[in-house]
C-alpha cells in the first residue's frame, strides 16, 4: 500500500522534505514513477492577466515540476540502474508531467470560453521542460512525457470525463508506454498531441 507524502512544490524546502521521506519508503529500490501534477490555474485574459498572477502560476505549474524532478532525480536513477528492463517504460523509471491542451499551441483548446493566459504559458513552457528532461533523463534509463489528462469534473459539472474514468485512462496509458513515447505529449487515452 502506497503512503502520503505532502509537498509544495513551490518551495524547496518542502520538495527536499518530501524527496526524504519518499527515500525512506522506498529504500535502495528507487522510485519507478514521479507524476508531477501541479497546476495553479488563475482566470485571467490578455487584458487583465497581470505579472503576479503570471509569476504565481508559472511558479508552480513550471518551476515546480523542474524542482520536484531535480530533487527526485537521484531516486529515478536508482530504479531504472537496479531494473532488469530494457529500453524506456515506466515499470522501469518515468517522469510523467501532467500537461494541458490549453498550453497546446496548436489546440488552444476552449480558448472561446476561457483565456487563462498564465495557466496557457505556464503549461506551454512545461511541455518544452519535458521535452528537455526527455533528451537529458534518457540517458539515465528514464523516461519522460506529458500527459493532458483531459477535461475532468473536478471544478466544473459541463466537462467530459468523471475522475473515474479519467484516472483509468491514464492508468492504461501509462502501461503502454516505451522508447518511442519518450519526449512526447498525449492525452489520457494516448493519443499524440501538437506541441
Amino acid at each position: 500500500m502506497g503512503k502520503w507524502v505532502q509537498e509544495n512544490v513551490t518551495n524547496l524546502e518542502s520538495i527536499s522534505k518530501a524527496a526524504k521521506q519518499v527515500q525512506e519508503h522506498v529504500g535502495e529500490s528507487g522510485l519507478t514513477l514521479l507524476v508531477n501534477n501541479a497546476a495553479l490555474r488563475l482566470n485571467g485574459d490578455l487584458e487583465t492577466e497581470t505579472a503576479e498572477q503570471m509569476a504565481a502560476t508559472y511558479a508552480t505549474n513550471t518551476i515546480g515540476p523542474h524542482q520536484v524532478s531535480q530533487a527526485f532525480l537521484p531516486l529515478l536513477k536508482t530504479a531504472a540502474e537496479r531494473s532488469p528492463l530494457q529500453g524506456l517504460s515506466c515499470s522501469k523509471a518515468a517522469v510523467v508531467n501532467i500537461s494541458s491542451t490549453g498550453g497546446s499551441i496548436g489546440l488552444m483548446f476552449l480558448w472561446e470560453k476561457m483565456q487563462r493566459v498564465g495557466y496557457r504559458c505556464s503549461k506551454a513552457a512545461l511541455n518544452m521542460l519535458t521535452k528537455c528532461q526527455s533528451r537529458v533523463y534518457q540517458d539515465y534509463g528514464i523516461l519522460c512525457l506529458c500527459i493532458h489528462p483531459g477535461w475532468v469534473k473536478t471544478g466544473t459539472a459541463e466537462a467530459d470525463l468523471t475522475e473515474e474514468e479519467n484516472a483509468r485512462g491514464i492508468v492504461h496509458v501509462l502501461a503502454t508506454l516505451s522508447e518511442k513515447d519518450n519526449g512526447t505529449f498525449v492525452d489520457w487515452e494516448g493519443r499524440p498531441l501538437p506541441w
